[in-house]
């Protein structure tokens, strides 16, 4: 599974990727088979204002099915990417549940002119 970490505003530590890939790799080893790539983009979004401001938002491109996409906002960068990952692993597992039970979608059909 590739990760690919973003900061947008924030000041990427060794500490902090080092607990994002940790994170990411605990809530989602189960899914490596299906999951190719995990785009994980960190940011605060009010500056150094504070507040429960940082920004945690969590993409995982799925082939025949529509991205997941979880955004956390808390006052706590880990927190927000701890909560982010946790929702996006139960997500991925009623989609990848769902389509395992009723098979892939079938494709579009044609319209008629």
């Amino acid at each position: 599974m590739q990760i690919d970490i973003r900061a947008k505003g924030i000041e990427m530590s060794e500490g902090l990727r080092d607990h994002t890939e940790r994170c990411l790799n605990f809530g989602l080893d189960w899914a490596q088979q299906d999951v190719d790539r995990v785009v994980i983009t960190l940011s605060d979004i009010n500056g150094p204002r504070g507040g429960n401001d940082k920004r945690c938002q969590l993409r995982i491109p799925l082939p025949r099915m529509r991205d997941v996409v979880i955004e956390e906002v808390a006052d706590d960068l880990q927190i927000a990417i701890a909560r982010s990952v946790d929702r996006a692993s139960r997500s991925l597992e009623r989609r990848l549940s769902r389509q395992r039970e009723f098979g892939p979608l079938p494709p579009s059909c044609p319209t008629e002119d």
